[in-house]
């Protein structure tokens, strides 16, 4: 359930005034690539804790700034971006295990803006907007409509043709449909209003980050089972991809990444590719995105692929997970559950790493999105983990 928006630094288990949370597994300044260190500067510059880039670079090279991976503080990161304390955030609660809570930043929309490394005005302009205009608009809407089922919402879009993951239009607009009356009777600001209703209209990505933050909340709620060789987390800094065990405790599992494939906006190709960044992969590991291929063949069409090879794509991953869905499930497959709950041992058995959907982003900080594809996870990880989870269960 959606219930709020808050504000980072009050509503982030541990996070303190000098952090900044990012995707995937755990990575030094020196080591990000350049979009995510983009990114870093940009939040550094929206704190007003420095006034040039310059500053900035040299605060977090001298280890003034903490880095950490969100998923450690009960959240996720779209693409390069990151949250920093003043940042709003967007409150996920498992109403089955109660207090848990998951956050997310709010998607700024299209451009030049934070969660593709950019750092210039537009983006701190943007993230201002958003702080000062869209997250109170939106508080006081969801505070009006008793929290929203986004659950029910991603079950309703998957029978629309979303995947949950790189496509969400349909989903975006069921959001819309069940939060607009409440944000008319709440906003009392008639151009804020517009203001908000006209962005959220014309970005279905938004929504994104929200079936982000709702898939983490259900793996968080699966993790830490003793013996449990389920994977809690996938997810990418831009150097490294790593992955979380529900039996393993706090372990990252890493593997280096490379620039991915896939197809590309005219203009651009692989060699202007960042390596895969951002925690979108946690909707694979809810059993959406590329596993729910089958019920959105266009996101397929839109790569070069077919709707045989969707299905081929779902079918592969009912051999590395435990079970099916009974919240999401496929009219394309007669109703059948999504693929669940993937098995580091079934991967590492079987040699066939996750599908993942993956939008390509510019290795030049604020560039954006320069194409999309399905790129295969890193095989190691899943092998380190089945190895570890060998040994502790000998032990």
């Amino acid at each position: 359930m959606l219930v709020s928006v808050g504000r980072a630094l009050e509503a982030i288990p541990r996070m303190r005034p000098n952090m900044i949370l990012h995707a995937g597994p755990p990575i030094t300044w020196e080591r990000m690539s350049a979009p995510l260190q983009g990114a870093v500067i940009g939040a550094l510059l929206y704190e007003g804790v420095v006034g040039t880039e310059d500053e900035a670079r040299d605060m977090a090279s001298r280890g003034r700034a903490i880095f950490e991976p969100a998923q450690e503080h009960r959240a996720i990161c779209s693409v390069s971006g990151v949250i920093s304390p003043s940042m709003p955030v967007c409150i996920i609660r498992d109403e089955t295990y109660g207090n848990m809570m998951t956050l997310c930043a709010l998607n700024e929309g299209p451009g030049r803006v934070l969660r593709y490394g950019a750092f210039k005005a537009e983006a701190l302009e943007r993230l201002k907007w958003v702080e000062k205009t869209l997250a109170p608009v939106l508080r006081q809407g969801i505070a009006a409509s008793g929290g929203i089922d986004l659950r029910s919402i991603l079950s309703q879009a998957l029978h629309m043709g979303d995947e949950g993951h790189q496509l969400t239009k349909a989903a975006m607009s069921l959001f819309i449909r069940t939060l607009a009356p409440h944000l008319v009777r709440t906003c009392p600001n008639h151009e804020m209003l517009a203001q908000v209703l006209s962005f959220l209209d014309g970005h279905n990505p938004f929504f994104q980050n929200l079936a982000m933050a709702a898939a983490k909340a259900a793996l968080d709620a699966a993790h830490g089972i003793p013996g449990s060789r389920i994977v809690t987390a996938m997810a990418g800094n831009g150097t490294d991809f790593g992955i979380r065990v529900s039996g393993l405790g706090e372990s990252w599992f890493v593997a280096p990444v490379s620039q991915p494939g896939g197809m590309f906006l005219p203009g651009y190709s692989q060699a202007d590719a960042n390596p895969p960044i951002g925690d979108g992969p946690i909707m694979e590991s809810y059993g959406l995105g590329a596993f729910a291929l089958a019920g959105a063949p266009t996101v397929m069409a839109f790569i070069g692929g077919t709707a045989a090879e969707a299905r081929e794509v779902t079918q592969e991953m009912y051999g590395i997970t435990q079970g099916e869905s009974t919240a999401y499930t496929l009219p394309s497959l007669d109703l059948k559950g999504v693929p669940t709950g993937i098995d580091v041992q079934r991967v590492a058995a079987t040699g066939s790493a996750p599908w993942l959907n993956i939008e390509i982003i510019h290795k030049e900080p604020g560039t954006g999105a320069i194409g999309a594809g399905l790129w295969r996870a890193p095989l190691s990880p899943f092998q380190q983990a089945a190895q570890a989870m060998g040994q502790d269960q000998t032990t």
